[in-house]
């Protein structure tokens, strides 16, 4: 049974579409769910099961997402040289911290004075990508070592703390630690600090190896099952043990169901060890099962996850557009709230602003399904403009 589309292995982009499609689901609750601007979701004191499911799966996009990056730059690797692909994994790497830094700035705020900056998603992957560039020139077995240390041992480091607006602060937080920073008129935010999310992306180009070309489909299933259940049952295991491996310790709860949610809640910023054994063993489990799986279903999602950027840098926009449309049509509410100068959530300025969470769950379908065409008619066109290189970077 063929699992390859053209060049490309169904599996991958399956996984990586699923992906796209579930982070989506994490920006309309943001932007347009009403008790967004209220509480956290989960914060067990305030929150429902299902808002905290919503918040969680989301959980698995950043790192799944960034281990597949590397696995791709590995199957991009088997056209180019070490060299040629290093330059490459440099130059998009650095064009992945420019649209970061403005593009999507831009995207999320609406302002074009820059008040704030975030430091999230893509900055994190254009600078693991500047890294993999230097790492790929090591033998795999030395790349999988250095990463497994950073990722089992950077839980070592939650105890350092630097305060204040000032250097220092600042560059710890860029390695290790989720902050915001207010310099003269500007808000920084460092969303996701490097340590250890620099160390999954080599990981995953490592992970490549098994998607060569010629390697068995059905060792390849069983490497990545056995792998995948590891991780899990050391998650299991280290989050019950409850010493080591996550900031946040669980406890039981008013009963049982919220004691499993409290198991489940694990660390995000930064990404802690039991966070990345529970997502990326979920994700080799992924690939492991659907190896083989064909269909429409299929078909359809794996086309976001061909054209993943190019469908990241819309839907922000798109759900920042529709969250203007919802406050002007919001009785009290002046539209011009969303062209941010500051973080609007949390903010007593939207009494009566944001939708029902089953409303904002049609949203988040309507936007999915509206931005399906756009998706494959680009996807198309990068299949059918391979010479034109700018495609890559898109």
């Amino acid at each position: 049974m063929n699992t390859t589309t053209g060049n490309r292995i169904t599996s991958i982009d399956f996984l990586r579409g699923s992906i796209m499609i579930i982070m989506a689901l994490d920006h309309v609750r943001d932007y347009l769910y009403s008790g967004s601007f209220y509480f956290d979701p989960l914060d067990l004191s305030k929150t429902s099961g299902i808002l905290f499911f919503t918040r969680w799966i989301t959980h698995f996009c950043m790192p799944i997402f960034m281990f597949l990056a590397g696995t791709s730059a590995y199957l991009i690797g088997q056209k180019k040289s070490k060299s040629e692909l290093s330059v490459f994994l440099i130059k998009r790497g650095l064009w992945l911290v420019f649209l970061e830094l403005i593009v999507l700035n831009f995207g999320w705020n609406f302002n074009i004075a820059f008040p704030m900056f975030f430091f999230i998603t893509i900055w994190a992957i254009g600078i693991a990508m500047i890294v993999l560039a230097g790492l790929i020139h090591v033998k795999p077995k030395y790349i999988i070592s250095i990463c497994l240390i950073i990722i089992f041992g950077h839980n070592l480091l939650d105890g350092i703390h630097f305060t204040g607006n000032n250097l220092t602060a600042f560059g710890w937080a860029m390695l290790h630690t989720q902050q915001i920073f207010f310099w003269h008129n500007e808000t920084l935010l460092i969303g996701y600090p490097l340590i250890p999310l620099i160390a999954i992306m080599p990981l995953g180009y490592c992970l490549g190896l098994w998607f060569a070309k010629g390697y068995a489909i059905e060792k390849r299933q069983k490497n990545l099952l056995i792998i995948g259940a590891a991780a899990l049952i050391l998650f299991v295991l280290l989050r019950f043990i409850n010493v080591y491996g996550d900031q946040s310790k669980w406890g039981t709860q008013k009963d049982a169901f919220f004691t499993l949610l409290s198991f489940l809640n694990v660390s995000k910023y930064p990404p802690s060890l039991l966070y990345l054994l529970l997502t990326l063993g979920t994700a080799c489990i992924f690939l492991s099962v659907t190896e083989k799986l064909k269909g429409g279903i299929v078909n359809i999602i794996s086309v976001y996850g061909r054209v993943p950027m190019f469908y990241y840098l819309i839907h922000i926009y798109l759900i920042h557009i529709i969250a203007i449309v919802a406050s002007a049509s919001t009785q009290g509410q002046d539209w011009q709230v969303w062209f941010l100068n500051k973080p609007i959530w949390f903010s007593k300025n939207l009494k009566g602003y944001g939708f029902s969470l089953p409303v904002a769950y049609l949203i988040w379908a309507g936007i999915v399904v509206s931005l399906y065409p756009l998706c494959k008619w680009y996807d198309a066109y990068k299949q059918a403009n391979k010479n034109k290189w700018w495609l890559s970077y898109l």
